[in-house]
């Protein structure tokens, strides 16, 4: 395998269950070998880690691949170490999932081009050619976000809860969210609220700040809350819950995650990575390198006790916005 691509291989990392000890069998060119390097979630943790587990497992089940590890981060300073254990152990693919893995997910493909690296929410502007980032739509999933929105409130006043606008992806969930609310019901307010200033090292973490946020925008009357940005939109979905309003969930199926706690929670929308991970590596295995890009995502199921028809809209605008058919007209970047 490793010399029908010329060394097209795969890095990834970290420490996890019996995978620690060297494994001389993935240096083999007729062994393919892939290694899942999880962000500080974990692998259970209902979204882009778990999913991409799913589909290599699947993947391993076909035996499309011959061997599959996975290390989970516990902290964040271990991601480099973790990327670097399956680089160094000759593993022909490596998947990191998360946009915390992205400096080190870059430095380990820079460094290591004989090997592959599928980066799971890490957009690269200037990536070399063995590091195929994975990225999902965030404008599209933030619209889709915001024309539920404006069809469940009643108080025609909606807030959205965003990690700093200074990470593109963040921006680009919640300006869709804003522009998928005007489209929707252009008489529905929508405020949103960004992480503009605060600690660094509670980047995606701040579940204090989070929580602050969701009760001045239930004070200024928006009885629906969207928020995205790891454990710092967490601490909005919570209150939204404990407040007894709609919450709507990105990055994750947060009703999961959250528990008791996300009883608010009427749906999350976020990335099939299971489905794109599984066409990434089988176009590896036919000697194809795939250019990487926008994924398909999803929304997880409304419950029962809502109408049906709020379940066709959403199916409806979902397929207009993948086909294109609607344009969120939010930019990439921040302008």
């Amino acid at each position: 395998m490793k010399g029908k691509f010329n060394s097209l291989l795969i890095a990834g990392s970290i420490f996890f269950l019996a995978a620690c000890s060297k494994s001389p069998v993935c240096l083999r060119e007729d062994v393919f070998c892939a290694g899942l390097v999880t962000d500080t979630l974990g692998l259970h943790d209902d979204g882009i880690n778990q999913e991409a587990w799913q589909g290599l497992q699947t993947l391993k089940a076909e035996k499309v691949l011959d061997k599959l590890d996975f290390i989970e981060s516990v902290d964040r300073r271990d991601y480099q170490k973790n990327v670097d254990y399956f680089v160094e152990n000759g593993y022909d693919l490596i998947v990191t999932a998360g946009i915390g893995l992205s400096d080190a997910t870059l430095r380990s493909a820079t460094l290591q081009p004989d090997s592959i690296f599928i980066g799971i929410n890490q957009p690269q502007a200037n990536a070399p050619k063995n590091l195929l980032p994975l990225v999902f739509a965030e404008d599209q999933m933030g619209f889709l976000a915001g024309t539920l929105a404006a069809q469940l409130t009643q108080t025609k006043i909606v807030g959205g809860v965003c990690e700093t606008s200074g990470i593109a992806s963040m921006w680009r969930y919640c300006e869709g969210f804003r522009a998928g609310v005007k489209f929707t019901d252009p008489s529905v307010s929508a405020i949103i609220l960004y992480r503009e200033s605060g600690d660094s090292e509670k980047l995606f973490l701040d579940e204090a700040w989070g929580a602050e946020q969701a009760r001045y925008l239930i004070q200024r009357g928006a009885d629906v809350i969207f928020a995205a940005g790891g454990v710092t939109a967490q601490g909005a979905l919570r209150v939204a819950g404990q407040s007894g309003l709609y919450a709507i969930g990105a990055e994750r199926n947060q009703a999961l995650a959250l528990g008791e706690s996300g009883r608010g929670v009427v749906t999350s929308i976020y990335g099939e990575a299971s489905f794109e991970v599984q066409r990434m590596v089988r176009l590896i295995k036919s000697g194809v390198l795939p250019s990487g890009g926008a994924g398909q995502y999803q929304f997880v199921p409304l419950a029962d006790s809502f109408p049906e028809t709020l379940t066709t809209n959403l199916n409806l605008m979902l397929k207009n916005l993948q086909d294109e058919a609607v344009q969120t007209s939010v930019s990439l970047q921040k302008p």
